[in-house]
């Protein structure tokens, strides 16, 4: 069985973070371990408290699943920190981790930022270059960017520019606030369109820990790139049709597509 690490923050109420994480390479056919970069008191409504790993704990996680079972793929999620952020970067340097599928958890889809300056630099001068892919939203690729973007050229513009910028591959997600359910993979020095189904359905929470496991997932069993992304566009698609509802606010997906034991 191939592995993956997902190095992310833990969601209590179960939707987003390690939890929608380790759900959905699951379900996508690898086994699972976890680095908690830290615990988060959230649910459908909002995150209410945050309390972060010590960097000298998060050394220890690492080195306890790269010393013994070592991950076929990597998934970087929500990093609180500068100093987390470089440790990670570190330890993924040290023990030669490979398809490494970073979701730069920078801002949220309603514009609210969740990284301070100094972090986003470290990100992009630690982490991004260790990367095989980034799947940055509309508002977090208009700030890595600089550039306004409000339309599919804008897209393209944009995805060109961080490709260039940091040599990686670049998923740029165009939900609801752009070109709908278009998403444009940017890789190997020309953009490929990803047209995806408009899915009626508000619950949206942890639609981007998902996607962005199920990519690390397929990467971790040999499919290329553009289908690893295909397929972990389409296993979103599915979760989202499920129509689970639960809570009070934007509610977590149905990570087991609706299946029942």
């Amino acid at each position: 069985m191939k592995t993956v690490l997902t190095i992310a923050g833990s969601d209590c109420s179960g939707g987003a973070g390690i939890q929608a994480d380790i759900k959905t390479m699951i379900m996508n056919g690898v086994y699972a371990m976890s680095a908690i970069t830290a615990l988060t008191a959230q649910n459908t409504t909002g995150v209410y408290g945050i309390q972060e790993t010590s960097p000298e704990f998060l050394d220890n996680q690492l080195d306890c699943i790269f010393t013994d079972i070592f991950p076929d793929a990597v998934k970087i999620g929500m990093l609180s920190s500068a100093e987390i952020m470089h440790h990670v970067a570190v330890k993924l340097q040290q023990y030669h981790a490979h398809h490494i599928v970073l979701d730069p958890v920078m801002i949220s889809t309603s514009g609210h930022r969740l990284m301070d300056k100094d972090a986003e630099q470290t990100l992009q001068k630690e982490l991004f270059p260790l990367a095989e892919i980034i799947t940055p939203n509309i508002p977090e690729a208009e700030a890595l960017t600089g550039l306004q973007i409000t339309n599919a050229d804008s897209m393209e513009e944009a995805a060109h520019k961080l490709y260039e910028s940091f040599h990686i591959s670049v998923l740029l997600k165009g939900g609801h606030r752009i070109n709908d359910a278009n998403d444009l993979l940017y890789t190997n020095g020309h953009g490929i369109w990803l047209h995806g189904e408009r899915i009626n359905n508000p619950n949206t929470h942890g639609t981007g820990c998902t996607l962005s496991s199920a990519i690390a997932s397929n990467l971790a069993r040999g499919f290329s790139l553009e289908d690893s992304v295909r397929r972990s566009k389409q296993y979103l698609t599915d979760a989202l049709k499920a129509q689970l509802d639960l809570g009070h606010g934007s509610g977590p997906l149905d990570h087991t597509l609706g299946k029942t034991q």
